[in-house]
């Protein structure tokens, strides 16, 4: 058992040091995007923290969310929040232990399907995506959806529906700042977790939405793809229910988020198909790919196979096609043979 053990571990070993370099080489390219989706993470937050100081409580407005859903209250608020560290852990985060023995049926359904995704390729043989090209997308669609929430929750400020925004709650406003410093440090996690104001649209559903449509695009399994919409419609429904939101933000976030990233989608560049024998780091453009088609064909017309191997000059004699490096073959053509 040690053995065995011991000789899935150094496997592990060496696909991972693989895959670091693959990661280092595309991180090495594509860094400034990275850097720019990390550091728009706290403009967010700094644009969120800001609105608070905004913030007016008032009374509840009249919601249909609200009529139906019975609200789940101040000990009960933290069911929201679970399932939503579910989907965020889920989306990101690898563990490493169970992969070691992998071959069992049950930890291999549990570990292919269910602990990793993101990070999955530095584990898992079956490498579908690039860790970095992945997360560059995910954080332009993150960034886009972001941008447009800000605009909008700075154009109105509508009274919180949680119970710490209400009328009488003392974190419902801020006092005025003492320095520049107690704005850019968040108040974090704190300032995040009671934060007022920052309501149109539903930032849990931004991360929702983006987490379940990238790996409905680039995930394998089905029951997965559908699992994740399910949460994220569950998802909803606790937002709602815990009074986090009223429910038109989360109504903008479903259509809003679905056409950001559909349409930011199509500018950018296709992720390349590891599936193939050979694999570019990095997408090809258009207008590569059409003129190396255009070449290929034009081999082909000519003779030629798309083979690097096989790209020799042919000769034709007497109708036939003959290599110039066999004068048997071109001789015996030319004496009707």
């Amino acid at each position: 058992m040690s053995f065995y053990i011991g000789r899935e571990a150094s496997k592990l070993w060496k696909r991972i040091c693989a895959e670091v370099t693959t990661e280092i080489n595309l991180l090495a390219e594509n860094w400034k995007y990275l850097l720019a989706g990390l550091v728009f993470q706290y403009i967010h937050g700094l644009a969120a923290r800001g609105v608070h100081y905004l913030h007016r409580p008032g009374p509840i407005l009249q919601d249909v969310g609200f009529i139906l859903l019975p609200e789940l209250g101040k000990e009960k608020a933290y069911i929201s929040e679970t399932l939503f560290t579910i989907i965020f852990l889920s989306f990101v985060l690898v563990r490493i232990l169970p992969s070691i023995v992998f071959n069992f049926h049950m930890l291999s359904l549990w570990v292919n399907s269910v602990s990793i995704w993101t990070f999955h390729p530095f584990i898992l043989k079956n490498r579908k995506i690039y860790t970095v090209l992945i997360w560059c997308r995910v954080l332009a669609f993150l960034v886009a959806s972001q941008f447009l929430r800000i605009i909008t929750f700075y154009s109105t400020q509508l009274p919180g529906p949680n119970y710490h925004c209400r009328e009488g709650s003392k974190l419902a406003t801020l006092p005025r700042p003492d320095n520049a410093l107690e704005v850019l440090l968040l108040n974090f996690p704190r300032g995040v977790v009671y934060g007022c104001g920052d309501l149109i649209f539903s930032s849990h559903m931004i991360f929702t939405l983006v987490f379940v449509r990238t790996y409905h695009k680039y995930g394998t399994r089905r029951w997965i793809q559908q699992l994740g919409w399910l949460l994220a419609v569950v998802q909803s429904l606790l937002i709602v229910a815990s009074r986090k939101h009223y429910t038109v933000d989360v109504v903008v976030a479903w259509y809003t988020v679905n056409l950001v990233v559909f349409f930011v989608d199509k500018k950018l560049p296709e992720l390349p198909d590891r599936s193939s024998a050979v694999v570019t780091l990095l997408p090809v453009s258009t207008k590569d790919k059409d003129g190396r088609t255009k070449e290929e064909n034009h081999k082909l017309l000519n003779g030629n196979s798309g083979d690097p191997a096989d790209w020799r000059q042919r000769t034709q004699v007497n109708g036939k096609i003959v290599e110039n490096g066999n004068t048997l073959h071109a001789d015996s053509a030319m004496n009707g043979a």
